[in-house]
């Protein structure tokens, strides 16, 4: 397996970019910007996927980088939440709704694959 050297190659902060830039531009549309606090909220909790992934990957060690990664995880779950929100206030519909939750569920997935392969490669790093 290729090292990887910087945490824009890692497949979960690409994913999570792409997240966060549909939830930019939904979040935009005129009935959904009219809402500001939600839309600054669902923004804040797609960005903190790929920041925490990124914070996580910087601190140089494999403890740190799990418990950021599962901070990415709840922020991740946070949009799937806040999805439903969108779609029942009518903001998003059902087609971005089942986008967000399949871009969600597969963020799930990876991110709690990749705790497990840190968990089971001992301890790496400084921290």
């Amino acid at each position: 397996m290729a090292r990887i050297e910087n945490f824009e190659d890692l497949e979960i902060w690409q994913l999570a970019r792409e997240l966060c830039q549909i939830i930019r531009k939904l979040s935009r549309v005129e009935i959904f910007a009219k809402d500001l606090r939600f839309a600054s909220q669902i923004n804040s909790a797609s960005g903190s996927i790929m920041d925490n992934i990124a914070e996580g990957f910087e601190r140089d060690g494999n403890k740190e980088f799990i418990n950021f990664l599962y901070i990415a995880k709840g922020s991740n779950g946070e949009v799937r939440s806040q999805s439903y929100r969108a779609f029942d206030a009518e903001f998003i519909n059902k087609a971005s709704f089942e986008d967000i939750l399949a871009r969600t569920e597969t963020l799930k997935r990876k991110i709690n694959n990749l705790i497990l392969t840190l968990k089971s490669s001992g301890p790496k790093g400084y921290k």
